[in-house]
């Protein structure tokens, strides 16, 4: 199975069996993310190499304007999308097989866990697995220790306030927090003709 097959199945929402070919697929590119990410995370490294390495583990060329402070852990990195003027600050985690998707001038905080995999209910199935992707749009910020579960959208310009556990869609231009994030108010911002867009909540 090709890794562009891998993801084509894990991106159509069906049901991964454990121990199925798919299953071993996934198990093959854990190994090769585990060995890249311990080259990025057991030596200082410069920029430029700190891109590259993470152009190899995501299998396409990652914009020379993406920064990140290791340590960084993913079990998969080939559906991981990166965006332009993207900055990962240390100890997050990234579970990328259902796809992770970060837009432009993304800043993601400290210990930011980022999962895309749920298993069944069913414990006699548990092994058996479900994806779906994440997506983060333009200019988000997350704050630190923050968890994105499967089939989230963070929309453009919002702000995830440190703790939380985002479980929902999150609307553009908004700020939210707590376990589970609940809106908390929403970003007022200045349109080009000098006019605020975005009110506080009620």
């Amino acid at each position: 199975m090709t890794t562009e097959e891998f993801i084509r199945i894990l991106s159509s929402g069906d049901v991964i069996p454990g121990g199925s070919p798919v299953h071993l697929k996934m198990h093959e590119l854990s190994q090769e993310a585990i060995r890249i990410t311990m080259q990025i995370n057991n030596a200082y490294h410069t920029h430029e190499e700190i891109v590259a390495l993470m152009s190899e583990l995501t299998g396409t060329d990652v914009h020379p304007s993406f920064s990140m402070f290791p340590p960084f852990f993913t079990d998969c990195g080939k559906n991981l999308h990166i965006g332009k003027r993207v900055f990962i600050n240390s100890g997050c985690k990234f579970q990328d097989q259902g796809g992770i998707f970060i837009g432009d001038d993304v800043l993601i905080g400290h210990n930011c866990v980022i999962a895309t995999l749920n298993h069944v209910m069913d414990p006699d199935r548990r092994a058996d697995m479900t994806a779906a992707p994440v997506r983060i749009e333009g200019k988000v910020w997350i704050g630190a220790n923050v968890t994105i579960l499967q089939g989230v959208t963070i929309g453009e310009g919002s702000i995830v306030a440190a703790g939380a556990v985002v479980n929902n869609d999150v609307p553009p231009l908004t700020i939210v927090g707590g376990v589970p994030a609940r809106t908390i108010k929403k970003i007022p911002v200045e349109n080009p003709n000098g006019k605020q867009m975005g009110t506080t909540s009620d």
